[in-house]
């Protein structure tokens, strides 16, 4: 593993989806597409190229002790936790898609990167190991930097070609991406670069959500459950595949993003923009305006991957009720959002909520000091 201290400065990439500071945005526009099917819906999506990876469906299960403990509302878990990959997540479902266009590609090696604790990075190198490829990561330093735990380790144990860049923003990583993947070609390798900001990266990926939303739909209905809001940890591909695949099936379900990172450019400007590519990907009528999203910036904490009061209190809740491991830097922040909302009345105890557990579980081993950090009791 290589570390090494980078200084990166770019007024803007070509590589993200987001517009140039300063750039005006069109407003967009919503179209209110004929409800699908379950069927018509899911033919959509096996028409996109796929490889196995993931062990689905993934559990529904009913937490009523969690759900007593916040008062209310009727509670839902979605275990994609358990997809099965290198401990599992959320990231497995969209790497479905995007690696068989990696594997259509003809590459031989993958580069990725996101930081060092990353379940995007560990879930490519697994999948890389399970389809005869290699990983090479350009992790960002971020809180936990070269500490071999959680994530990181995994990512060494599967045998990735490891650098660790100290920049100060993610949102700079692209270049060195780009960087790396040259330095293999030039080797004589043939590299697939994963960049993280590119629209098409991110809509095939988002395939795979709109994938579980049919999943959800049909195990609500056979549970006989209404499920007034969907709570998910993410930022970009996870809420956009979830809420596009909700409004093609005409489902009312309120998707609650709460994300774990602030970037320049609005969450639901982002979210819109990646559901209507994945839509056009699929050839569905159905279009959102950043209106049409709901995301969450203030359960963050200072930055990204730093654990909060209220993030211990959530892991803490849910291992104590219900045996639910959650993750310190991603559903941690969800589940605090989401007690947040129903202490402040925003979730009716009434009401019915499907909480996304995504995953992320292999980091809880490197943020052992903060987890277990006094706190008041539960």
């Amino acid at each position: 593993m290589r570390v090494l201290a980078v200084t990166v400065r770019v007024a803007s990439d070509a590589g993200s989806t987001a517009p140039p500071r300063g750039t005006t945005r069109m407003p967009g526009t919503r179209t209110l597409a004929r409800p699908l099917d379950r069927a018509a819906l899911r033919e959509r999506i096996a028409a996109i190229p796929s490889v196995h990876l993931a062990h689905l469906p993934t559990p529904l299960e009913h937490c009523p002790r969690l759900a007593a403990r916040l008062g209310g509302p009727d509670l839902w878990v979605k275990r994609d936790d358990l997809t099965g990959l290198a401990f599992g997540g959320n990231k497995t479902r969209q790497l479905e898609y995007l690696f068989a266009d990696i594997v259509a590609s003809g590459a031989d090696v993958v580069v990725a990167g996101a930081y060092t604790q990353s379940n995007w990075c560990r879930q490519i190198t697994a999948a890389t190991r399970k389809l005869d490829l290699d990983a090479a990561l350009v992790l960002v330093h971020g809180e936990k930097g070269p500490e071999r735990q959680g994530n990181l380790l995994l990512d060494e144990l599967m045998g990735a070609d490891v650098t660790v860049v100290d920049i100060d923003d993610i949102q700079r990583l692209p270049p060195l991406l780009r960087e790396k993947a040259a330095e293999l070609a030039a080797a004589g390798r043939r590299p697939y670069l994963v960049s993280p900001f590119e629209l098409g990266v991110l809509a095939r990926s988002s395939v795979g959500y709109v994938a579980a939303a049919v999943e959800l739909d049909e195990q609500l209905e056979r549970a006989g459950v209404h499920a007034d809001h969907i709570y998910v940890a993410g930022a970009n591909m996870t809420p956009a595949g979830l809420l596009l695949g909700m409004r093609a099936l005409g489902r009312d379900t309120r998707v609650v993003g709460i994300s774990p990172v602030r970037w320049d450019e609005p969450r639901e400007v982002d979210i819109a923009r990646i559901a209507n590519a994945t839509a056009e990907l699929l050839g569905i009528e159905t279009r959102l305006v950043a209106d049409d999203v709901t995301s969450y910036e203030d359960y963050v904490g200072p930055r990204y991957g730093v654990v909060t009061p209220e993030s211990r209190e959530a892991m803490r809740l849910a291992a104590s009720t219900e045996g639910l491991i959650l993750d310190p830097v991603y559903t941690s922040k969800a589940l605090a959002g989401l007690i947040d909302h129903v202490r402040r009345g925003q979730v009716g105890a009434g009401e019915t909520v499907v909480f996304m557990h995504t995953g992320g579980t292999p980091a809880v081993f490197s943020y052992a000091p903060e987890l277990l950090a006094r706190s008041a009791p539960l």
